[in-house]
């Protein structure tokens, strides 16, 4: 048997003709690092395997490799074959591409943006995501998992992970959904451009969206030939005139978060929530219902969905980013049964179907129990993670007002009236290497002092204690309580 076919690692080199062969190979394999296609630590196939890929003789592989090692390109450990060193030079830059300027709204990773403090809301805790867990239901999900699991699926998702969300949403979220309706998708974002696309062709043209609000879901809404309307917020969450009267609406549909208004903070009053479905009802508008945050409240009972109000208008949208961490790509839609066949065709279209591994995963999270215990788990930690927030702000800066707390995973800090503006307290928190958004970044005021949109469940726990003194040593300063 040729073992060498199948126990080395692919590694595609451009040897120059005309060169000699082990001149040409080191030259391959020096650009091939300092262009980080190799990178510190990728580890190499064999002499004997690269030779046979290659048509040279292993002799000269050897030697190249050697040369490579006395030079510092590449490092070789008895036992554990040859590598890119830790020590070789850095790959260089890409031509042309600059440096992005850093601003108050980041959503990356906080080290990879030169911040060590993040309180950037839009992420939950990463470093508290339940790894052992995850390892555990795969393992247990792929074992049990049908041959035809792994050929083209339905592109409403695998039905082991809608059945499992049916009985979940039915408990938690009061939702009853068949799980015929259950369309899974890779995160709310390719959820809203697939509703949004299925809308248009059904005749669509306007849509309401509340005023404050990631500019993201606008730009997705509007690619997809819908213009918005805006729904001004206020303590009652979204306001609802905007939509227009029944025998004349000014939105064939709508879009809100009616749980915790995103990022106001605000839940849906109770006759606003009777009024969109009486609109929905009388217009046969669409309202797309956006529970991003569902499973964690604190100091109120939950509120429920609106799909059991008025089945045939709502659309609910939940996801796995919050609960579990944005990375699964895991969303899902229970959808009205005439919405359906268009919304399962964009699906189709977009990418066929979700991850089918990930998706089985979950279901199986879901099944054991062990999701449920995740959730619970998490709420208490925010929970106290969002009471450290208000404890330090009440003794470090008492004149900055703390709102939208009783849910979620981050807070609006309202500043006084005198305090720096909003711009300004953003770039100087990113001096001191603190990332902040402040309110207007999400369609805000830009004037006056304005408000900081903190997100308490984005640090890793190592880093929470840090973020927090640094983000009270800058509102006292603000706010004139530095001592």
């Amino acid at each position: 048997m040729n073992d060498w076919a199948i126990s080395g690692v692919d590694l595609h080199l451009d040897l120059t003709a005309g060169t000699g062969a082990r001149a040409g190979l080191e030259r391959a394999l020096r650009e091939a690092v300092r262009d980080g296609r190799l990178t510190a630590g990728t580890r190499l196939p064999s002499s004997r395997a690269l030779a046979k890929d290659l048509g040279l003789a292993r002799n000269t592989v050897a030697d190249a490799y050697g040369q490579l090692v006395a030079e510092g390109w590449l490092a070789a450990r008895q036992g554990s074959g040859t590598q890119v060193a830790g020590s070789a030079p850095p790959p260089r830059p890409a031509r042309g591409r600059a440096v992005p300027e850093q601003t108050g709204l980041l959503l990356g990773n906080p080290a990879a943006d030169g911040y060590p403090y993040d309180l950037r809301p839009g992420s939950s805790d990463l470093s508290a995501f339940p790894r052992g867990a995850w390892l555990a239901a795969a393992r247990r999900a792929m074992a049990a998992a049908p041959n035809e699991a792994f050929g083209y699926s339905d592109p409403r998702g695998r039905p082991e992970l809608r059945e499992a969300l049916a009985e979940y949403l039915a408990r938690v979220r009061g939702v009853r959904a068949d799980p015929e309706l259950i369309l899974v998708c890779s995160g709310f974002v390719q959820g809203t451009g697939l509703l949004a696309r299925a809308l248009r062709d059904r005749g669509a043209r306007r849509i309401g969206v509340e005023a404050l609000g990631f500019p993201d879901t606008r730009r997705i809404l509007r690619s997809a030939g819908l213009s918005t309307v805006e729904l001004p917020v206020d303590c009652s969450g979204a306001r609802l005139d905007g939509l227009g009267p029944h025998h004349r609406p000014a939105a064939d549909a709508v879009l809100l978060t009616p749980a915790h208004q995103f990022p106001a903070g605000a839940s849906l009053s109770p006759e606003r929530r009777t009024a969109v479905v009486e609109w929905a009802r009388a217009t046969g508008g669409t309202v797309i219902e956006d529970d991003y945050d569902g499973e964690f409240r604190y100091d109120r009972q939950p509120v429920g969905a609106h799909p059991g109000l008025a089945p045939g208008q709502v659309v609910y949208a939940g996801t796995a980013s919050k609960s579990l961490a944005p990375g699964i790509r895991l969303a899902w839609l229970v959808l009205p049964p005439a919405l359906l066949d268009a919304v399962v065709a964009e699906k189709r279209s977009a990418d066929r179907h979700s991850p089918v591994m990930d998706q089985l995963t979950l279901a199986e999270l879901i099944r054991s129990g062990t999701y449920d215990r995740h959730v619970r788990r998490m709420r208490l930690h925010y929970r106290r993670r969002r009471d450290r927030l208000v404890a330090a702000l009440a003794a470090h800066a008492p004149q900055v007002r703390v709102s939208g707390i009783a849910a979620g995973l981050h807070a609006v800090l309202e500043l006084p009236p005198g305090s720096a503006p909003m711009s300004d307290l953003v770039a100087r928190a990113g001096r001191a290497g603190l990332a902040l958004a402040g309110l207007d970044a999400y369609n805000g005021p830009a004037d006056g002092p304005g408000a900081l949109v903190v997100g308490f469940g984005t640090p890793p726990e190592h880093a929470f204690n840090g973020a927090l003194d640094a983000l009270c040593a800058l509102l006292a300063e603000a706010t004139g309580n530095s001592r």
